[in-house]
């Protein structure tokens, strides 16, 4: 639409008329109206689960942190690359460290991650691409109900009804393969069952069906769709979960290696059982023993009445705290790398 300007009436000439300027309208998740009580109440509260969450997290490291600082005050060694015998009688004279206990559950937390997370990707992809619909809702429940059992039912059957099964293994390991350091011959008797090699292998078993649940959760919901698409084209059952399952689910199934990862860094009834804590240094062997954080804490825990012996294995709680908190933010950001390469 033009108009003529009055300025140029004389001349003729024609201008556009301009338009009028638009309100801007403020973008709100509650749409134009004012959001209802029963919404903002619900707002808050979630807010404030949030908020508590974070302050639960933050109250535990500082009460763990001012709780270690007398010990680390009187500590003569270094805490972070001593591996001896920790002697906290004297509170003027302490020498403890975590080097031994850093490597020891590191140790038996990825070897028991390494043998759990290819079964648990066999036991998803089974149940949810290849097994019939009857069998796979009852095999489903089984697999889950591993993680029901107790700690400490696990370590009364891993040394006493597993180790004696793994006895013979564990000889031929050693016997064949001693030259390499995995299979050398450890701190303790490998006969006794109480090694690194049996508490891994019954780590793995509880921590299986933790991996396998978010990764079969995830499976599930791959786009039915893709997977029609690719059967149509003539895919095998093999190619559909290798071109279509597996790319989409990539980020559970590293999501629920994570989730047993710290489950293994945390375990302690069933270890403390299994392991037999030693003074010896660690060597990486499958046959040593040792102690790991957790079964550290636990089997002196009657000494944290004491300011100073009981600040020694709080030092050592802050550092098992530290570890499992940097382990889920670098799982976090590998989970969101390998979802973005997933798209």
């Amino acid at each position: 639409m033009t108009t003529p300007n009055p300025a140029d009436a004389g001349s003729g000439a024609v201008v556009a008329a301009p338009f009028p300027e638009s309100a801007v309208v403020p973008i709100s998740p509650w749409g134009n109206t004012k959001p209802r009580i029963g919404d903002r109440i619900f707002r808050r509260l979630a807010e404030s689960s949030g908020a508590l969450m974070v302050v639960v997290v933050v109250a535990i490291g500082g009460f763990l942190l001012l709780r270690a600082i007398p010990a680390l005050r009187r500590n003569r060694e270094n805490f972070f690359t001593y591996g001896g015998k920790w002697i906290t009688t004297d509170p003027s004279s302490m020498h403890f460290g975590i080097l031994d206990l850093l490597r020891v559950t590191v140790f038996v937390s990825l070897f028991a991650l390494l043998l759990a997370m290819p079964i648990a990707l066999g036991v998803a992809l089974f149940l949810t691409q290849y097994a019939p619909r009857r069998l796979a809702a009852p095999l489903a429940y089984a697999v889950d109900l591993l993680a029901a059992v107790p700690s400490i039912i696990y370590g009364v059957w891993g040394l006493h009804v597993l180790a004696p099964h793994l006895r013979p293994v564990a000889a031929w390991l050693n016997h064949s393969m001693g030259w390499c350091f995995l299979f050398a011959t450890g701190n303790v008797s490998a006969a006794g069952g109480g090694t690194i090699f049996t508490g891994a292998i019954v780590l793995a078993v509880m921590i299986l069906p933790i991996i396998a649940a978010v990764t079969r959760e995830v499976f599930v919901q791959t786009p039915r769709d893709q997977i029609e698409a690719a059967l149509a084209l003539g895919a095998t059952r093999w190619e559909v979960v290798r071109t279509t399952v597996l790319p989409f689910g990539r980020s559970g199934y590293v999501s629920g290696a994570v989730l047993g990862l710290g489950r293994a860094l945390g375990e302690t009834v069933a270890l403390l059982i299994i392991l037999r804590g030693t003074q010896t240094r660690f060597g990486w062997s499958l046959f040593d023993g040792g102690s790991t954080f957790a079964t550290k804490i636990a089997g002196t825990a009657a000494e944290f009445n004491n300011q100073y012996r009981g600040g020694a294995y709080i030092a050592a709680g802050l550092v098992l705290f530290v570890l499992v908190f940097v382990a889920d933010v670098v799982a976090r950001g590998a989970v969101a790398k390998t979802a973005r390469g997933g798209r």
